[in-house]
């Protein structure tokens, strides 16, 4: 029963995340707003997930695992009806970027310390961290279908609510937890290295996210604030200037961090996970992982939506042979996590996700039938459901209990990290012609298998053994 409710959690999260981009219209045009007005709200929830995500997991080991879990899921839902009873977007941010983005940084953490510290051993907390890892994959493909069917027959405030009412049943499946004895924390919180790493990570993240609509390189358009242009078109793309603000907060916090060690205060978090090289290399699979996958469905659902004029339900239908993919798969984690080693199960992942990458490139075409994208899909996602599971299991494995708050943080950071990237790296390739059909799309799907082969590339390089005793 421990499982469900961190399952549910997470699947709560990842529909969120991509449900609101078939409603953008039809909020926009209640609120009386924009379709930007409605994608900076997205755009938002994205930031504050993603730059709240370490602090809320360090939060775990003074507030307790279960109480941060339980304390997330209250945010989240208070997010989520403020933002269904949203009289403009004023509220809707608020709702929907704030709160549920504050709610997403301290549930989402603790369902992977949860799974890790409850497992008596490899093989079921590999069963489920697949459980976990398909429900979260399942919530991101799932959410622009389940989306548009609410939203169409019901409308896009019963979106919200049904998150409302998810994460009502969860409160109470999460009665049920049983959690063991968290680490002792006898120093106060590192309120300092908090703020370094989310204004960090905020500006990394915003900075990619630029690139959709400014470019990676040269800007599209002048970059203005309150009406000033700050960056004219034809000059640096504001990427850089965000990523170079983000990276250089980085550095004091690392510098910070490592300050504070010596002076033997806890740091947010420790330096010397940084220094594990498996851990790094995990990492970087997550990374890639999520870059794929969220890039990819970003990319598809553009060309099924604007070359052949497929709605937001036919689209989420499309996705389904991607979605079967990663549950089979997932499904499968315990019984593949015996008989294989996290290290070969992430290589044959990135092989099968290339290999789908690679046939939908060559079968699907503007004049292709239904089926030509059912084989690369379902080779997609099965070979993205087979890595998730495993490189969460080597990562969180790497760490003893006592700091799993530390590295379930950076863990999940770097995965978000990669779902920005993803979409932004896909968007910027996309926006590239006026028309983002044919050429686009097959440059974009290239950009996507050689970033593919890049993880493949990381994982060839871990080393044995993969896990600690």
């Amino acid at each position: 029963m421990t499982v469900l409710p961190l399952a549910l959690a997470q699947f709560v999260a990842s529909y969120a995340a991509t449900t609101m981009t078939v409603a953008v219209s039809a909020i926009a045009a209640d609120l009386g707003t924009t379709v930007i007005g409605v994608q900076t709200a997205i755009t938002l929830f994205t930031l504050t997930m993603a730059s709240l995500m370490v602090p809320g997991s360090k939060l775990t080991d003074f507030l307790g695992r279960k109480r941060c879990f339980v304390l997330g899921l209250f945010v989240y839902g208070a997010g989520a009806l403020l933002a269904s009873a949203a009289p403009g977007p004023g509220l809707l941010i608020a709702g929907y970027s704030v709160l549920e983005g504050v709610g997403s940084a301290l549930m989402i953490p603790p369902i992977y310390i949860l799974v890790t510290v409850t497992s008596p051993d490899v093989a079921t907390r590999a069963r489920r961290f697949g459980a976990v890892s398909g429900a979260g994959a399942l919530g991101a493909a799932a959410g622009p279908l389940v989306g548009g069917l609410v939203t169409t027959l019901f409308g896009w405030r019963a979106s919200f609510l049904l998150q409302v009412l998810l994460v009502a049943w969860i409160v109470l499946l999460a009665r049920r937890i049983t959690e063991p004895p968290g680490p002792r924390v006898h120093k106060k919180f590192d309120v300092a290295g908090a703020v370094l790493s989310a204004a960090g990570l905020f500006f990394v993240v915003s900075g990619v996210l630029q690139a959709g609509t400014y470019g990676w390189f040269v800007s599209r358009a002048d970059f203005a604030v309150a009406g000033v242009v700050l960056l004219p078109a034809g000059g640096i793309s504001p990427l850089w200037v965000f990523a170079g603000i983000g990276a250089g907060i980085l550095v004091a916090f690392f510098a910070h961090i490592r300050a504070r060690e010596r002076a033997g205060r806890e740091p947010l978090v420790p330096p010397g996970l940084f220094r594990d090289r498996v851990t790094n290399l995990g990492l970087l699979t997550q990374h890639v992982q999520w870059l794929v996958l969220q890039g990819s469905f970003f990319v598809i659902a553009v060309f099924l939506q604007q070359v052949r004029g497929y709605s937001a339900v036919e689209t989420g239908l499309m996705l389904t042979p991607a979605t079967i993919g990663v549950l089979g798969s997932s499904a499968a984690a315990g019984r593949m996590a015996r008989r294989h080693s996290p290290r070969h199960l992430i290589r044959g992942g990135f092989v099968l996700t290339i290999a789908g990458l690679v046939l939908i490139l060559a079968l699907v075409r503007a004049d292709s039938g239904v089926a030509s994208a059912v084989p690369g899909l379902f080779l997609l996602g099965a070979g993205v459901g087979i890595m998730l599971t495993a490189s969460v299991n080597l990562v969180q494995s790497r760490s003893p209990d006592s700091a799993q708050g530390d590295i379930s943080g950076v863990s999940r950071s770097a995965s978000n990290l990669g779902s920005s990237v993803g979409t932004a790296l896909a968007g910027a390739v996309l926006a590239g012609t006026p028309r983002p059909g044919g050429t686009s799309f097959a440059l974009a799907i290239v950009t996507l298998t050689v970033a593919a082969a890049a993880g493949l590339v990381a994982a060839l390089l871990l080393p044995r053994p993969v896990t600690r005793p």
